[in-house]
């Protein structure tokens, strides 16, 4: 557990705290480097940042197999440990890497 993700993902307002600052300095690069207004930025960050998210999610899962922890309703193929907070971190990180090569490849100035 000595994995930075692991350390930030150990809490709700540190991962929050990561991510924010994380999505601050893409989006600072945006702007900079590639001429972006800060809300044209925001909004291209949250479209890629909520795509990956849902290619992120179903990664690493293992439905619950101890019957004792099974919820009556629940479905069977829920996972035992989502580990949302993780997958929050690797999606801000990934979605800012696709982020910036995408402002790489077409040019979006004045956005």
């Amino acid at each position: 557990m000595t994995r930075l993700d692991h350390v930030l993902a150990r809490s709700t307002p540190a991962t929050l705290a990561a991510v924010a600052a994380l999505v601050a300095a893409f989006v600072a690069a945006a702007v900079t480097l590639f001429k972006l207004t800060v809300g044209g930025a925001l909004a291209l960050y949250f479209v890629v940042w909520w795509t990956l998210l849902f290619a992120i999610l179903p990664l690493r899962n293992h439905p619950e197999t101890r019957p004792e922890h099974v919820v009556p309703g629940q479905d069977p193929g829920a996972p035992a440990a989502p580990r949302l907070r993780e997958k929050a971190i690797w999606t801000t990180l990934l979605a800012g890497v696709v982020f910036l090569a995408a402002l790489s490849v077409f040019p979006l100035a004045g956005l």
